[in-house]
C-alpha cells in the first residue's frame, strides 16, 4: 500500500493575483511550480502547519486565513493529501527562505507554468 502524505498549501492573495513559488533545485520535483506549503508533523493542526510552513519557507506569517478545500492526487509511489488554504493578509517581507523563485499569478489569464500535477485541478478552478 502506497504511503499518503499530509500537506498544508497557501493560496496568498494580493491585488486580485496569486503566489506561485517554484520548487528549488535538490528538492524533489525540481522546477515544477507550486503553492507554498509542505508537510503536517505529527500532532500539528492544519491551521498551525501553514503558520509554520509559511514562515520557514517564505519568512511572513498568516494573519488572515481561511480553509477552502482538501484534494487526493496519487503520484507512482505516493499519496498526497492536500490541505489548501485562502491566505488574504500576512505579516512579514516574502524572502526565499528556501532559495525558491516565485511569481504573482493573474487568475484571469490562461495559466503558463508547469504546476505540479496534484496542484492542476486548483489551478483550473482559480482560472475559472
Amino acid at each position: 500500500m502506497k504511503p499518503c502524505l499530509d500537506v498544508v498549501a497557501g493560496i496568498i492573495w494580493q491585488n486580485g493575483l496569486y503566489l506561485a513559488v517554484e520548487r528549488p533545485e535538490g528538492f524533489r520535483m525540481a522546477g515544477w511550480w507550486e503553492f507554498p506549503g509542505g508537510k503536517i508533523e505529527k500532532g500539528e493542526s492544519k491551521e498551525n502547519a501553514i503558520i509554520r510552513e509559511l514562515q520557514e519557507e517564505l519568512g511572513v506569517t498568516p494573519l488572515d486565513f481561511e480553509f477552502w478545500r482538501d484534494l487526493v492526487h496519487e503520484y507512482d509511489d505516493f499519496f498526497v493529501r492536500l490541505h489548501f488554504f485562502n491566505i488574504r493578509k500576512y505579516s512579514g517581507e516574502l524572502a526565499s527562505l528556501e532559495g525558491q523563485r516565485w511569481e504573482w499569478v493573474d487568475p484571469a489569464l490562461p495559466p503558463v507554468l508547469k504546476y505540479l500535477p496534484a496542484d492542476i485541478k486548483i489551478v483550473e478552478d482559480l482560472h475559472r
